[in-house]
Formats: structure tokens, sequence, C-alpha cells
């Protein structure tokens, strides 16, 4: 097995955190792209990040030799069904999310990726019995106070917020555990839904609802771009995840919401209140609490290796 497939062995590695930045820092500007598809069907939009991510993909396999692995992977019935797992995950994470930023409910967005860590975090404990420490404890008690007072200024757990943290923790989790590499398991999920794709934008086509053609040329360069859109950070995730304990990928996630967070309230002009500005304080502390540490000591390794 090459060393694309193996996970962190009981800790995290500098290149996982690079990995991992780069994909929530490009998620953070995903709702300015979101925005400006809003007027296509969030199921069409998903279909072309599908149909589009597929080439990205592919050539990143083809430069990297590592078609080999994923011709495994096709033999592989176990992985096979792994990947049909976690392409149901994205997918329905994708079709809500694209649904939310479109009806302007960009910070319900927001406050379902806040929540998300800690659902990544616990899963982390439960099922993959990684250890928290002291410093960890602090960050995740300090990031609960964030999301109850944004819970609370919300008037309740709205189903955007729930949804959208429920399945992209478990698809963080499922992809930890897939027996292959970040960029050929992301490969496997996107063929896997090239077929239902195609087929929705066959139909969308025939019944004249598809945005898709040369009588819209801005929707067609728009939704072309869906694939470097889509794929560039989610493989830089899938590659940071590999590299990474799922706590660290947990408390990470906070970065991106904070990004969609603040999209909402200053670009989208949605309301914000002072509920939300001490939230967001709570929730950055709790990032430099856990952050700095795991920095330090990553400093002091490649010191000492140097």
């Amino acid at each position: 097995m090459s060393k694309e497939n193996n996970p962190a062995q009981g800790g995290d590695t500098l290149a996982g955190f690079g990995y991992a930045l780069s994909a929530y820092l490009l998620w953070g500007f995903l709702p300015l792209y979101m925005k400006a598809v809003s007027h296509i069907p969030p199921l069409e939009v998903v279909a072309h990040r599908v149909l589009w991510s597929l080439p990205v993909a592919g050539l990143v396999l083809l430069l990297r030799g590592r078609t080999e692995d994923l011709k495994i992977a096709l033999r592989t019935p176990r992985m096979l069904g792994m990947a049909c797992v976690t392409a149901s995950f994205i997918t329905v994470n994708w079709l809500i999310y694209v649904w939310s930023i479109g009806a302007g409910r960009a910070l319900e967005s927001a406050l379902g990726y806040y929540i998300n860590p800690l659902i990544s975090v616990a899963l982390g404990a439960i099922l993959l019995k990684e250890r928290m420490n002291k410093t960890q404890y602090v960050a995740i008690g300090l990031a609960v106070i964030a999301v109850g007072i944004l819970t609370h200024e919300a008037g309740g757990l709205p189903w955007v917020s729930l949804s959208l943290a429920i399945t992209w923790g478990f698809y963080a989790y499922c992809r930890k555990t897939l027996p292959v590499g970040p960029n050929q398991g992301f490969f496997l999920e996107v063929l896997i839904l090239a077929l239902p794709a195609i087929g929705y934008l066959v139909y969308a086509s025939r019944e004249g609802t598809g945005h898709f053609g040369p009588t819209g040329i801005s929707d067609m360069i728009l939704l072309m771009a869906s694939g470097v859109v889509t794929a560039v950070p989610l493989m830089l995730y899938a590659n940071g995840a590999k590299l990474l304990k799922l706590s660290t990928i947990g408390i990470m996630q906070y970065i991106a919401p904070t990004m969609i967070f603040l999209t909402a309230v200053f670009v989208f002009k949605e309301h914000f209140s002072t509920e939300k500005m001490v939230a967001f304080c709570f929730i950055w502390s709790a990032l430099v609490v856990y952050s700095w540490p795991m920095l330090r000591g990553m400093m002091k390794k490649n010191s000492a290796t140097a």
C-alpha cells in the first residue's frame, strides 16, 4: 500500500494541517459561487458538480500515478460499498448546502458547520477511540458555549444546520476509514454519482428546465467551473483527513463556517446580532486554544529533525 493510503498514526502532521487549512479557506469563499448559481435548481447544480469534478479528479490521479490503486478499488466490493456510502452522505450535504445559500439561509449553514466539529470529535472519541487532552477539552467547552448561544439566538436548532452537521460528520468518519487513497476515493465517489447525474441532466434538458446550453453562456461557464470549485477543496480535505486525527479535523472545521458567517452578514446582509458576535468570539477562542499547542508541537518536532 502506498504512503498516500496511510493515515497519520496516532498524531497530526504539518502536511495534513496545510491540506486541511487550504480546503477550509476555499470552502469559506464557496458561498459567493453558490450565490452566483442560486437561480439554478440545487439538483442541477449538484449534478454538474459531480460531472465536472470527474475530469479534474481523473487528471490528478494520472499526474500522481495512482490509477493502479483505483483499479484495485473498482474490483473490491467492500471498497465500492463504502464509497457508495460516502457518496450518499456528500450528495445530501451538497444539496442542502446549495439550497440554503440560494434560499438566503447562509447563517443557518454556518451554524450547521459550527456544530459539525462537535459531532466529528464525538465520532473520533466513540468510534476511533481518540483521546482528548485537557487543552482540547477546554476548546470543546468554549465551542459548546458558542454553539449554545447561536442555537438560543436562532430559537432552536433549524433542520438545515442539523442536517449539514450530521451528513458531513459521518462523511468525515466514513472517509477516514475508507481503505483507499484520498484522491482515488473522491474519484470513486464522483464516478459512482456520474450515472444518476447524467440521467437527471438528460431529463432536465428534455423538459426544457436545464440551464446548460448555448442560450446561457454565463450559466454554462459557471456550471463548468463547478468541477474545480468542488474537486480542489474536497481533495485537499481528503488528503488532510488521512494525515490528521479526526478531532483535529473537527476543530479546524470552524474556519469555513466563520468565513461563511462573515459573508452572510457583510456581503449577503443577513441579520447580525450581539449574540452572534459573542458566539463568534467564543468559537475563535476555541480554535486558538486548541490549535496553538498543536502547531507549537509540530514546529518543535520539525526543528528537531531539521
